[in-house]
């Protein structure tokens, strides 16, 4: 790493820099970043203006140059190369790297990150641990050893780090584009070099500017030693009295620890390790230790080297060292899971919910779908929960992750149930679960999955509210799915960022699908009800569109694809008496309808109305002037009226004619699917002008309740810039 090739990169427009990144000078006109550095984030386009500060500051001169974009991979990698307006001419070149192996690397790079900035923009010498088991293999995790607090107004602590290069020793390993929020700023993600430094695009551009590029070469780490005798931890010697009664015989000890040496990714040339560095070899790799239970549980012949064994995992555990499964079984697990979220992406999210319902859940986890790369996150996630009790009194508790497993395997069938309960079983014996604790999780498992067999999701609800303080239109989003029998399960987190309408219907869209993907649940739709309050009542929500599913079909009005209906709670409580009406409503008057007309005059007429000949009455049909309307809307809800549909863009008595396509007073089961086909209908044909009609549909029985919905604030985004 050449601190004379740091780059702090500036994208903004006539009016001035909008964007601020850093980069690595890897030619004498190239720089290497991040893509989403150069990009205006409202329209998705390149900055118009792009400048590039080459040199340390405390090194000695900077110097500055105007850039222009010339390369991003094909395959939508946040990288790119940018080409400056002038030569720098810097000794040497960069060398390039691919961590080899299983064994956390040091890594160490430079960067303009916002946490570092004082009146200007300072370096900050990023240096930590480079883990190649963590993460899905699309990005390295950089786990920071100096780590910033998360920023206090709303930025992320890293911001203007992306872009930065990764050296892990002396070559060039990745580029850093993102700061993932859910870890408090003590992790960044880079994308890898060896996967953008093949492409023919980018390799051209090196050649044009007379460029070298060696292969990247495979960063090993030799496997480590012990300290001397009077540096040594107490973790360390209460790791090797544990470990004396597993190795009787050194040699087998020796043989062990080398063969657990190249398991890990170490290299093991000259590599004749003692107990000692037996034991500094595990608290060095997160998941030496359980690979070293792995090995020795296939020794365990008799009980008490069994019981021996069980103290040694326990005890590890107990002193914080890293995941319990063996590199073997965490690659076997994410080969199993990869394969039901293939078929079924809702349901690890589902079963996780389901089974930790008071378990602080891993992002990827707390959304209706979970995608593939984000399976090995969440695995190491659910690694670090808390363990139960353990069954009997004594032994060790069945981890989080293991009930999981067998919620999982619970709700699969055939060879998939069979092998995840197989792998289940065999992690259990090495680690010393009772059978009794394994076999009373599968019992809670099957009850579940049967529940889920037999309950469908009959109603998605999303609960919205408008978000005063942020820029332009966003809400505070969460959403439900209210099964058949009466239960509910949140899928939005409350504090989640404010979102665009287009973000909460895509949102509503997700939850959707996975309620589709259940068992019984392929050729059913469930209603959605829209929560809002007071104000809310007259959103277009049916209007708004969720992204495109895929590049064939263009987005639709989410109202066109979905029985969607309002619902406003908070009335209730306003009005104490407004649920027994809506409930005396709905068991008398589900046939009666009062559309309003110019006999019903004012406000104090429909009032008397809904107190005498139509006490009972269910349903409304809003026509008049739109001055009156949310007072005439308001008199019907807080009298329990449950069902109230009107014309957003009437305008007087004159239009009514305008909802009579709907048949508003036919068979109330019917009117629902009636204005979704209005709806779609409408989408279709842009040019007519027809009617904007709203439903508020309030359900019978009970309506889930949950917490007031909170903004999260500070905001936070992902990427690093």
């Amino acid at each position: 790493m050449e601190p004379a090739r740091l780059a702090l990169i500036r994208g903004g427009t006539k009016d001035g820099p909008r964007s601020t990144g850093s980069g690595y000078l890897i030619g004498p006109r190239l720089v290497l970043t991040a893509r989403h550095v150069l990009v205006d984030r409202e329209t998705g386009e390149t900055w118009p203006k792009l400048s590039v500060q080459i040199g340390h500051p405390a090194q000695g001169p900077t110097r500055t140059a105007k850039a222009e974009l010339l390369w991003t991979p094909p395959d939508e990698l946040d990288v790119a190369l940018l080409r400056i307006d002038q030569a720098m001419d810097i000794p040497g070149s960069v060398l390039w790297g691919r961590p080899a192996g299983r064994a956390p690397l040091p890594y160490a790079g430079l960067g303009y990150p916002k946490a570092a900035a004082v009146e200007t923009r300072d370096v900050e010498n990023l240096r930590g641990t480079l883990s190649p088991l963590s993460g899905s293999g699309r990005h390295y995790v950089l786990d920071q050893d100096p780590a910033p607090e998360p920023g206090a107004d709303g930025g992320n602590a890293w911001g203007g780090v992306s872009g930065a290069a990764v050296f892990c020793g002396h070559r060039l390993v990745g580029v850093v584009v993102q700061e993932p929020a859910a870890y408090g700023a003590r992790r960044l993600l880079a994308v890898p070099a060896h996967s953008f430094v093949q492409d023919a695009g980018f390799l051209n551009h090196l050649a044009e500017h007379a460029c070298a590029l060696s292969e990247p070469t495979a960063i090993g780490v030799p496997a480590p030693r012990a300290a001397p005798g009077t540096e040594r931890t107490p973790a360390e010697r209460t790791l090797e009295q544990l470990l004396r009664p597993l190795f009787a015989d050194p040699a087998a000890r020796t043989a062990h620890a080398r063969e657990l040496a190249g398991e890990l990714g170490y290299e093991t040339a000259d590599y004749t390790p003692t107990a000692a560095d037996l034991v500094t070899l595990l608290l060095a790799h997160p998941r030496a230790h359980a690979a070293l239970g792995q090995a020795l549980a296939a020794r365990a012949v008799d009980q008490a080297f069994r019981s021996c064994l069980t103290a040694f995992l326990t005890q590890a555990r107990v002193l914080g060292r890293g995941p319990f499964l063996a590199p073997e079984e965490f690659d076997d697990l994410l080969h199993l899971l990869r394969g039901i979220r293939d078929e079924q992406s809702a349901l690890l999210p589902q079963a996780a919910r389901d089974a930790l319902p008071y378990a602080a859940l891993p992002d990827c986890l707390d959304r209706p779908r979970i995608e593939e790369h984000e399976l090995a996150d969440a695995v190491e996630a659910l690694e670090e929960l808390p363990d139960g009790e353990g069954i009997p009194e004594g032994s060790p508790p069945v981890p989080a992750l293991l009930r999981l497993v067998e919620y999982v395997a619970a709700a699969v069938d055939g060879e998939r149930q069979h092998e995840l309960r197989a792998w289940s079983k065999r992690t259990a014996d090495r680690i010393g679960i009772h059978g009794d604790a394994l076999a009373e999780r599968r019992m809670d498992a099957a009850r579940w999955a049967e529940r889920r067999r037999n309950s469908l999701v009959s109603r998605v609800v999303m609960e919205l509210e408008r978000d005063g303080a942020a820029d332009g239109d966003r809400y505070a989003c969460r959403i439900l799915l209210v099964r058949t029998d009466g239960t509910h399960r949140i899928l939005k987190s409350p504090s989640s960022e404010p979102k665009t309408p287009r973000e909460a219907a895509s949102a509503l869209a997700e939850a959707v699908g996975a309620a589709r993907q259940e068992p019984g649940g392929h050729d059913h739709v469930p209603w959605v009800t829209v929560v809002v309050d007071r104000p809310g009542l007259h959103l277009a929500v049916d209007e708004w569109e969720s992204g495109a599913p895929d590049d064939l079909l263009p987005p639709s009005p989410i109202g066109a694809d979905y029985q969607l209906s309002l619902s406003c709670p908070d009335l209730d409580r306003l009005v104490a008496t407004r649920g027994q009406d809506r409930e005396r409503r709905w068991k008398k008057g589900r046939t009666s309808v009062v559309v309003t007309e110019p006999s019903c005059g004012d406000r104090d007429k429909l009032m008397h109305l809904l107190r005498t000949e139509h006490r009972d009455t269910a349903r409304v049909v809003l026509h008049g002037p739109a001055d009156q309307r949310q007072a005439w809307l308001e008199t019907c809800l807080a009298y329990g009226v449950p069902v109230v549909l009107w014309d957003r863009d009437a305008t007087g008595y004159d239009d009514a004619d305008r909802l009579g396509e709907l048949a508003p007073s036919d068979e109330l089961d019917g009117l629902a699917e009636r204005v979704r086909v209005f709806r779609s209908r409408t989408a279709a044909h842009p040019e007519e002008r027809r009617a904007r009609p709203s439903l508020v549909w309030e359900p019978e029985g009970s309506y889930p309740r949950t917490e007031q919905l909170h903004l999260r604030d500070p905001w936070r985004g992902t990427h690093a810039s």
